[in-house]
């Protein structure tokens, strides 16, 4: 009897190891002070903007895993999309947007 509660317990360990979000997901300060809100959506990472002159807007879209992101970045303000990226360091997520690959901005958002 005990045996078998040792071993759900661990089966329930890892399973929740196994569904454990990224890091990426969650709620950010952008550089302008809005809140982003980056969410899993369908293999990827949605980021909408929750505060601000463009709430409500979607702004990118990220792929990957362990603290690094690539995909597409938009400027709501130009209303142009670029190459992005995303990088987490502790409680910071450097995002970056580049036209050509050569050409590139980046800012730091804080995690709230």
């Amino acid at each position: 009897m005990i045996r078998s509660f040792v071993l759900a317990g661990a089966i329930t360990v890892i399973a929740g190891i196994a569904h454990a979000e990224e890091p990426i997901v969650g709620n950010w300060k952008t550089a302008a002070g809005d809140t982003a809100v980056i969410v899993s959506c369908g293999g990827s990472y949605c980021v909408t903007l929750k505060t601000g002159k463009y709430a409500g807007r979607k702004i990118g879209t990220l792929a990957g895993t362990g603290g690094s992101y690539a995909g597409e970045i938009t400027d709501p303000a130009a209303e142009k999309t670029y190459s992005g990226s995303g990088k987490i360091s502790g409680n910071s997520l450097r995002m970056q947007g580049c036209v050509m690959k050569i050409l590139c901005k980046s800012q730091t958002w804080t995690r709230l």
